[in-house]
């Protein structure tokens, strides 16, 4: 898809990879629509002339001002990029269920609410892209992330099958897998932090300036699937073709600093 000229609804863009992603398509010609929890951070991350619009993505009334909004503006919604997100360390087996539900109403039902609301006006213009910011965490299991793994494996089916539903109305659905991402997640995760070997390989991590590039090409190529780095396909295909290795290998990495079991 050209870019330049379009309409892009950015969620989560107050900083990390929202905030980079709508600097990279201002950059490439985009007419932006931006929301997030902080107006404060939207509006020092903000290129020129886009529209801000803060508030709690949970919230129905927030989706749809949003929406409501950017339409308002600008007349059409062509691309929907949705970022936005929270993450969990915590066991599944003794997670809260308030904590539970709260991470599935941010990182899946608000994305499939707002796909939603925006995929109606997209196919009475037979064109439109909805990308969808998963996670190899989507692909891999993570156990000191399981819910959040979780929540991102149920957002990869549904951006597949929508590509499938709406792929006779000329609108594209994009899934983007990044890998450890030098943003301010982990600090603001819920439950505590990743174990110590996890968190070592995060010098490993890429700049969220890097990962909104991947994005922009992958709307321009109409991709399916972005992996970034590329590298993490590695990981991937090692879960299809070995995936006892590979979950004993993340259990090893799944304890604590002391060694002893939580």
């Amino acid at each position: 898809m050209r870019i330049e000229g379009k309409v892009v609804l950015i969620t989560g863009a107050s900083q990390g990879i929202g905030a980079a992603s709508a600097a990279e398509f201002a950059r490439a010609g985009a007419k932006l629509s931006l929301t997030a929890r902080s107006e404060e951070g939207l509006r020092k991350q903000a290129p020129p002339g886009a529209l801000v619009t803060a508030g709690d993505l949970t919230s129905d009334s927030t989706r749809r001002r949003i929406v409501d909004g950017t339409l308002e503006r600008f007349g059409a919604i062509d691309i929907l990029i949705n970022n936005a997100g929270a993450g969990l360390y915590l066991p599944a087996w003794s997670a809260p269920f308030e904590e539970a539900r709260w991470l599935m109403e941010l990182n899946f039902f608000a994305v499939l609410a707002l796909t939603q609301l925006v995929t109606p006006h997209m196919r009475l213009r037979r064109s439109g892209m909805i990308v969808n910011v998963s996670s190899v965490a989507g692909k891999v299991p993570l156990p000191w992330m399981t819910l959040y793994s979780a929540s991102k494996y149920a957002l990869g089916a549904l951006t597949e099958g929508l590509r499938m539903e709406l792929r006779r109305d000329g609108i594209q659905a994009m899934t983007v897998c990044p890998g450890y991402v030098k943003t301010a997640f982990q600090e603001n995760a819920h439950g505590g932090k990743a174990p110590e070997a996890v968190a070592r390989t995060r010098r490993f991590a890429i700049t969220a300036e890097e990962c909104a590039e991947a994005i922009r090409r992958g709307v321009e190529r109409d991709a399916r699937t972005v992996v970034t780095p590329r590298s993490a396909w590695l990981l991937i295909l090692a879960m299809r073709v070995a995936p006892g290795l590979v979950e004993a290998q993340m259990a090893a990495m799944n304890q604590p600093a002391s060694g002893k079991r939580a």
